[in-house]
């Protein structure tokens, strides 16, 4: 049956591929964000695309807008991809469709860096040693072992702030406080993979797996290899199913040698692990309770973000390399008008940094991110 569906988070390249997948399947979709140019806005998949205010800082004129867009198009499901999912589970009792998402303790309990440590240890799943941190008193008590832990915020995101077995001076930087606490985390040794997967009520429909070898400094991954680990399977299948998991969900791990799969952080939303899936009809049944498995068999990158992050002096014979084996995830048959769109679309990130004088990470998501309930304190 074909519905109009919103997808909301239009600035990610997670957005467009949601878009594409779901129109291709035959739904109608309109895209939403607070930003004015997303390149997602171009393509052909977008059947309308509707600039909402800034949830962060006006969420009440998001939730007045957001509420009769859904009115005046009929939208019968609203799929979050970035940080908005905070914001819109805050408000979804006052929606009148269905949100592809779990509700607001669930959301925060799973990005609570310590809380979801805690909580998939209640389940019985493997993972590293972690303390909360909410005094300078409990950081100093951290600071002769500081060098085999690894130091960040417990609401963050694009290993922002990271300290990696750090010196001992330079805990002397961070300042924690119970409404902006940190977390020490073991420093755990092995090979990263990141895992994507979605769910409905408690069961695992799509799950993808991939290490990032490149990366935006030390946060997100821009290429994007696909792998495939039992523990890793195992871990998402389980915590998707004791949480009673609904809709988008992604995770960092590390694998050690000893084959367990310990899981750094998790973040409830949609993450690049979704473009290893291009079977639009398979898609669309995923997000209705029947599973399936990626399609997508190659190295997946989008080269403006190579060429900005990913070049660095001496590495120049494996980049080329790495660059020529991985297919562009924007790249889409007849749609080509969000991979020209994406440079006015970085243009504005630009003019947001240089303006609020932040790094373009910070630029990318200053509107939208969620920095836990105490907005004020971070």
């Amino acid at each position: 049956m074909n519905h109009t569906v919103l997808i909301t988070g239009a600035r990610a390249p997670t957005a467009l591929h949601l878009a594409r997948l779901l129109h291709d399947a035959g739904q109608r979709v309109i895209l939403a964000d607070s930003l004015a140019h997303p390149f997602a806005a171009r393509s052909v998949a977008c059947a309308r695309y509707v600039q909402l205010p800034a949830p962060r800082f006006d969420l009440a004129g998001y939730t007045a807008a957001l509420r009769d867009l859904i009115a005046q198009e009929g939208i019968k499901l609203v799929i979050p991809t970035c940080e908005e999912v905070f914001y819109l589970a805050q408000i979804w009792e006052q929606m009148p469709c269905p949100l592809f998402a779990p509700p607001m303790d669930r959301l925060r309990d799973a990005h609570d860096k310590y809380t979801f440590v805690r909580q998939a240890a209640a389940k019985g799943l493997d993972v590293p040693d972690t303390h909360l941190i909410r005094s300078r008193d409990e950081l100093v008590a951290l600071r002769d072992v500081a060098g085999d832990f690894v130091f960040k915020p417990v609401w963050s995101r694009f290993a922002s702030q990271v300290l990696i077995r750090p010196k001992a001076r330079a805990l002397d930087a961070i300042t924690p406080t119970p409404a902006a606490p940190w977390v020490a985390q073991a420093f755990v040794s092995g090979q990263e993979i990141c895992a994507y997967a979605a769910a409905v009520d408690g069961k695992l429909t799509a799950l993808s797996q991939y290490t990032t070898p490149y990366r935006a400094g030390q946060g997100a991954g821009i290429y994007l290899r696909p792998v495939d680990d039992p523990a890793v399977r195992n871990f998402v299948q389980t915590y998707v199913a004791k949480t009673g998991w609904h809709g988008q969900i992604s995770f960092d791990f590390i694998r050690t040698a000893d084959g367990m799969a310990l899981p750094l952080e998790c973040n409830p939303r949609a993450t690049s692990g979704v473009h290893f899936f291009r079977d639009p009809k398979g898609f669309l049944g995923a997000m209705d309770g029947i599973p399936i498995a990626p399609d997508v068999t190659s190295s997946q990158t989008l080269p403006l973000a190579m060429w900005v992050y990913g070049l660095r002096p001496g590495t120049l014979r494996h980049f080329w390399r790495d660059l020529r084996a991985a297919d562009n995830f924007l790249a889409w048959k007849g749609d080509p008008a969000p991979s020209r769109g994406q440079w006015r679309a970085f243009a504005e990130i630009i003019a947001i940094a240089l303006r609020d004088r932040i790094s373009l990470q910070a630029a990318s998501t200053r509107d939208i991110e969620w920095n836990g309930p105490d907005q004020s304190a971070i």
